[in-house]
């Protein structure tokens, strides 16, 4: 059985001890939201004190507070756990708090980029801004650079989480170092995304460009290595999380994307429109341009990419996808990186209530439903 102990001080501060031997995941969930919410409290004390708008705080904890797995903070903190992280939880969980703001800050603005409408089944924050001021006609705009600034400002705050975690300068250095990789990896693979959109969609290698610079390694490759700087890792250990990440990442986003245009068998994620609305650069669709005929390969650029593109349209992009294998390719893709990652695990060495928690948490990231 799993357990945990938590330490409090003479004043009844919580320290955050945790018990190496056993790694409770719902328990390490629980925290980090606690570190965000303490953090965030302070900014809407901070805000009312200055006569700073008060819903910006808001809109970020409500963002939070609509869903999310926070898989990059427990791949953090379990990181921490195998590279022999132990006791004082304090700093780790604070790192790990800082990757969600860290993540809500690009998702905010994917939205802008992509015009989505929605995330996580609310509007997108730069809709929500949008309503917010009525019939002007300049909400549009103005909407999306109120959204710009929040995630800005979320940005910021995963900073100062960063920046605040006392950790001694060495680890201090190669922490911030690691995080400004991540950064600005994102930042390319954004960029890759964004101007990529509608040229050679049928270029597999390059969605998946895309995906280890956009995803991958911020996913899992990042968050192992912080947990792993905050325990003093060395380069072998650092070395792992890096084989690691990239096929647990890729794997993530393939059934990501795999789960925004056919859902889940379960049906707990219906099908959805966006990626395809968006033309969004992805495997699954590059396979299905390249394996389709003449005819479905028009077709398909016919309806993909169309912002008004409905349910009946889209149930036909649906039907060439499969009908070409390319769901069914992208599914062997998911699973050969799963073994992939097993593989690197098995021979990694780590910890057995490491171990267990990463192969966990590679099954959540490769095989989720909604």
């Amino acid at each position: 059985m799993q357990t945990e102990r938590v330490a409090r001080r003479a004043d009844g501060v919580r320290t955050g001890v945790v018990d190496a031997r056993a790694i409770d995941l719902c328990a390490v969930r629980r925290r980090v939201d606690g570190v965000l919410e303490d953090f965030l409290a302070e900014k809407t004390s901070a805000a009312a004190g200055r006569g700073h708008p008060p819903e910006v705080v808001d809109t970020v904890r409500d963002f939070l507070a609509a869903g999310g797995k926070r898989i990059r903070a427990l791949l953090c903190v379990v990181g921490w756990h195998a590279a022999g992280g132990d006791g004082e939880a304090r700093a780790v969980l604070r790192v790990a708090a800082s990757l969600e703001l860290f993540v809500a800050f690009a998702l905010i603005h994917d939205d802008i980029m992509d015009d989505s409408d929605r995330r996580r089944g609310r509007p997108a924050v730069h809709r929500l801004m949008r309503a917010r001021l009525g019939d002007d006609e300049r909400a549009e705009r103005l909407g999306a650079g109120g959204a710009l600034l929040v995630g800005n400002l979320a940005l910021m705050w995963a900073q100062e989480l960063l920046h605040t975690a006392e950790l001694e300068p060495a680890r201090q250095r190669r922490v911030h170092r690691l995080f400004d990789a991540m950064l600005e990896e994102v930042m390319y693979g954004q960029y890759l995304d964004v101007m990529g959109t509608g040229r050679g969609a049928d270029d597999v290698e390059a969605a998946l460009r895309i995906i280890r610079y956009k995803t991958a390694t911020a996913t899992v490759e990042r968050p192992l290595q912080l947990g792993a700087a905050l325990a003093g890792a060395g380069e072998a250990t650092m070395d792992v999380f890096a084989r690691l990440g990239l096929p647990l990442g890729e794997a993530f986003q393939l059934r990501d994307d795999l789960l925004d245009v056919f859902g889940s068998p379960d049906g707990a994620c219906a099908p959805g429109l966006s990626d395809l609305r968006e033309g969004k650069r992805t495997v699954l669709l590059a396979l299905g341009l390249r394996g389709a005929d003449p005819g479905r390969r028009a077709r398909l650029g016919q309806l993909v990419g169309r912002a008004d593109l409905g349910e009946r349209e889209a149930i036909e992009a649906r039907t060439i996808l499969h009908a070409t294998g390319a769901r069914e390719q992208t599914e062997r893709m998911i699973a050969s990186r799963y073994e992939q990652v097993l593989r690197v695990l098995d021979g990694a060495g780590f910890p057995q209530a490491a171990d267990r928690a990463l192969r966990g948490l590679a099954v959540t990231a490769t095989r989720y439903t909604s």
